[in-house]
């Protein structure tokens, strides 16, 4: 699962301008539609890894907490702080 995969990147791009093209009032009625794009796409990423990770027998709580946290917290601190 650690292969790079450009079509996923692809998708995520589609899926922000869609967003980006809506927020910015453009009457693109799109934005909906990428954010359950992009949901979408995370969900497969984590729950590819997280099967990976099952079927090793390495799962750690933790460690997927500290996975999280290190990707999404950084992000969302900058923004509370704005």
């Amino acid at each position: 699962m650690n292969s790079y995969r450009p079509e996923i990147d692809g998708l995520r791009g589609i899926a922000v301008w869609l967003v980006v093209l809506h927020h910015a009032g453009l009457a693109f009625p799109g934005g909906f539609v990428g954010v359950d794009v992009f949901f979408t796409i995370s969900g497969f990423l984590v729950g590819g890894r997280l099967l990976e990770i099952f079927r090793t027998h390495e799962f750690s709580w933790r460690q997927f907490i500290e996975r999280r946290s290190r990707r999404i917290l950084p992000a969302a601190l900058l923004m509370m702080t704005l």
